[in-house]
């Protein structure tokens, strides 16, 4: 697919519109379908696009291994992180009235912050599936 114009140009179109439309699932999810897990598989979608269409070593260029293992963690310690806040505010674990003292804004803090997590976990998740299923092992000479 490399040396494809089509698949090239459709994959430079497409890559960062569903991107946006990840960010839109993503951050629409309290007021409406979607959230984190829906929204961290449609942004991984425009990464495996672009590695599958312009090879998998561009992809990896892209977002390394190192990075996107790091970008893994961040998104369990940011879904952990606001547990662990609710309870030294006196909560209960993933209590979000805790976060804020205010049942209406805690409740919107702590989901944004919960969704936010799980996105970027299942997006980094998928993209290091995807480079493990595809067979790609990253050169370190």
């Amino acid at each position: 697919m490399k040396n494809n114009p089509v698949f090239r140009v459709a994959a430079k179109i497409l890559f960062a519109p569903i991107i946006l439309f990840g960010l839109y699932v993503q951050f629409h999810g309290d007021f409406g379908p979607g959230g984190g897990f829906q929204a961290g598989v449609i942004i991984a979608a425009a990464f495996i696009l672009h590695g599958l269409v312009f090879g998998l070593g561009q992809g990896r260029r892209l977002v390394s291994a190192r990075v996107n293992l790091w970008v893994m963690a961040m998104g369990v310690l940011i879904y952990g992180g606001v547990g662990v806040v609710s309870l030294f505010q006196g909560g209960l674990f993933l209590d979000y009235t805790a976060l804020t003292g205010s049942v209406g804004s805690g409740q919107h803090i702590g989901i944004i912050l919960v969704e936010l997590g799980v996105g970027v976990t299942v997006t980094s998740v998928m993209l290091a599936l995807f480079h493990a299923f595809a067979g790609f092992v990253e050169d370190h000479s």
